[in-house]
């Protein structure tokens, strides 16, 4: 168990970090000025900073090429608050032992202590694995520009650990995400004649079929398939049939099937044009007897498969999405994190890695 008086000092820097990023606005692909924030206050803690982008990262002191390397990762984007917000959403209020303010629950509870995380192990020597810290941009929006083109310029990392808010529960699974365009074509027409193919009708056949559709294979960890119609837009005038209909397909893929397995039986069971943006956010597990996952079992921490993506899904090594705070808070309005939540993150994520890396 780490000293207490070391978890204080760890937690009140994290806490006094937190408040300033949340103070800054940092939207995903506008995340310079809170990039700026974690660069300087890593190098005022006596750290080599590194930075491409909106990207920032560390490596530990005593860094060995030959030793295997673990990754702790975090974003520092956010959403932009959303129009429920009773309270300023940059203003970090701290009340009935809640930290208020846009990004404190997702991620930037996480996010700092990782940072507190990484700095407890800086300087220490004969370290098992080594460790980098990856604090880094767009993933709010899965961009390109965020862990994704970063992690060719890091040292080859063997494993990592993902900061998103998950009540300290391991997530040793994670579903994938395939969004899908669909196009339902018809024929123009008079709609006062018996004119026209009605492409509204044709697209309302294919997402019945979303509706009602079930995929045979169930995971234990994630469950279940998951296929929802998010998005529809038809017609440009009352008095012409359609010829066009566009609807949206949030797909959430367990790890019992490939996209490829997905498109195929969609596009045998409907006549809409369908056509993925994205093949990127796949499923992603991590094995139970990953040292990780191990040490995380003797703690006694619960694991589970999640229903979000994060960046783990970008990650081609295995990853524990693990944090303090509570995705049911991500994205609401009048985010908060408890104080506490911080504190007793720091400590897990210490008490786990110790189990590591600590030779």
């Amino acid at each position: 168990m780490t000293n207490s008086n070391s978890i204080s000092k760890l937690t009140e820097d994290a806490i006094g970090l937190l408040k300033k990023l949340i103070a800054t606005p940092s939207f995903s692909k506008e995340e310079d000025n809170t990039a700026d924030l974690i660069e300087n206050f890593l190098q005022s803690k006596g750290v080599t900073v590194f930075r491409y982008l909106n990207n920032v990262w560390a490596k530990n002191k005593h860094f060995n090429p030959a030793k295997p390397t673990l990754l702790l990762n975090s974003h520092h984007d956010t959403v932009k608050p959303n129009k429920a917000y009773t309270l300023d959403p940059f203003d970090p209020i701290v009340k009935d032992e809640k930290l208020y303010g846009l990004g404190s629950n997702d991620a930037g509870g996480c996010l700092v202590s990782l940072i507190a995380v990484f700095l407890h192990y800086y300087q220490q020597e004969n370290l098992a694995y080594n460790l980098v810290l990856a604090t880094t941009a767009e993933e709010e929006i899965s961009g390109h520009n965020g862990v994704e083109i970063l992690l060719d310029r890091l040292p080859k990392i063997d494993c990592g650990i993902v900061g998103e808010p998950t009540l300290l529960r391991m997530a040793v699974a994670e579903k994938g995400l395939l969004v899908l365009d669909c196009t339902a074509h018809g024929k123009p027409g008079h709609a006062a004649r018996e004119e026209g193919d009605n492409a509204i009708y044709k697209a309302i056949k294919d997402i019945q079929w979303f509706i009602d559709y079930r995929f045979e294979k169930v995971s234990n960890l994630l469950g279940p398939m998951k296929m929802s119609v998010t998005i529809i837009n038809g017609g440009a005038q009352h008095n012409v049939v359609p010829s066009e209909c566009k609807f949206t397909t949030d797909v959430r893929v367990n790890e019992l099937y490939t996209f490829e397995e997905v498109l195929d039986t969609i596009k045998a069971n409907t006549t809409c044009d369908v056509q993925p943006r994205s093949s990127r956010l796949r499923s992603t597990s991590i094995a139970l007897d990953h040292p990780l996952i191990k040490a995380g079992i003797a703690l006694g921490l619960p694991y589970y498969g999640s229903p979000t993506t994060s960046d783990k899904a970008l990650m081609p090594f295995p990853t524990l999405k693990l944090g303090p705070g509570d995705s049911a808070r991500s994205h609401s309005a009048d985010e908060y994190i408890f104080i506490a939540e911080i504190g007793t993150g720091i400590e897990l994520y210490i008490d786990l890695i110790d189990k590591v890396i600590v030779s």
